[in-house]
């Protein structure tokens, strides 16, 4: 049998068609870049599963972290400059994590 892959990414990318989704995990360089020039990025694993599948990851995915934050009684956020670079309004996420 063949050795499973264990990989760290620190990024995705989402790529969606009407008969499926590619995910791209990619992590970041190790060394810093000058001003205005892009970092390098690596991608690590690819994964194409069908949207009824991501449906389900998604759906199952939240369910475990809400369960996980509630029994331990955290709160896991991201910093406001997170959201704004991934285009996320705080009140958006703030009402998705709600229980």
């Amino acid at each position: 049998m063949a050795e499973t892959p264990d990989v760290y990414a620190d990024q995705f990318q989402l790529n969606l068609g009407p008969l499926g989704c590619t995910l791209n995990f990619q992590v970041s360089g190790a060394n810093p870049v000058a001003p205005g020039v892009p970092p390098p990025i690596e991608r690590v694993a690819t994964v194409r599963l069908s949207l009824q599948h991501l449906k389900a990851m998604a759906f199952i995915l939240h369910k475990q972290i809400v369960g996980y934050e509630a029994q331990a009684q955290v709160s896991t956020g991201l910093p406001v400059d997170v959201l704004r670079a991934l285009q996320i309004r705080q009140e958006d996420w703030e009402a998705f994590w709600r229980p």
